[in-house]
């Protein structure tokens, strides 16, 4: 049987994060858990491009562009739509999440989904460093994985 894996080393691995301005209050938590990861899987601040855009119905346009680049190998998309009291939510959401997806795959590079899509800010937060973890740290990590698993596959 022939198995292949992707390690965890961001060592070489050329990073772009796009981050929704809209819920800044979360998406910057977001970030600061997505950079410290990404130094902490030995990848250098040299190797990361950060493009702020105004929300994450957004997000998939520029994610598309940087995820293009020859010096990037994988995307990072980080926003938060919280649900509210209207049907703008379900909109957004689902937009950005195929919008994503269609980035990765015309573009055949990783483009990972850190978008949150919680409830209440209160769960926001929790996603963003609290009590549950930092989504935009995890994020990083299947950007990193995935790029190693692509280099095993070519």
């Amino acid at each position: 049987m022939r198995e292949i894996t992707g390690t965890l080393s961001a060592d070489g691995v050329r990073l772009g994060i796009v981050v929704a301005r809209f819920n800044e209050l979360v998406t910057k938590n977001l970030l600061a858990g997505a950079l410290e990861m990404y130094q902490r899987l030995g990848g250098s601040s040299d190797d990361v491009t950060v493009v702020w855009v105004p929300g994450s119905y957004e997000i998939p346009l520029a994610a598309k562009a940087l995820a293009r680049r020859e010096d990037i190998d994988a995307v990072v998309a980080l926003g938060a739509v919280i649900r509210g009291a209207t049907a703008h939510f379900d909109f957004v959401a689902g937009q950005a999440a195929s919008g994503v997806m269609h980035a990765m795959l015309e573009t055949e590079k990783p483009v990972i989904f850190g978008i949150l899509t919680p409830d209440t800010i209160e769960q926001a937060l929790e996603r963003a460093g609290t009590k549950a973890g930092n989504k935009g740290a995890e994020a990083v990590m299947g950007a990193v994985e995935m790029v190693r698993v692509l280099e095993a596959l070519r």
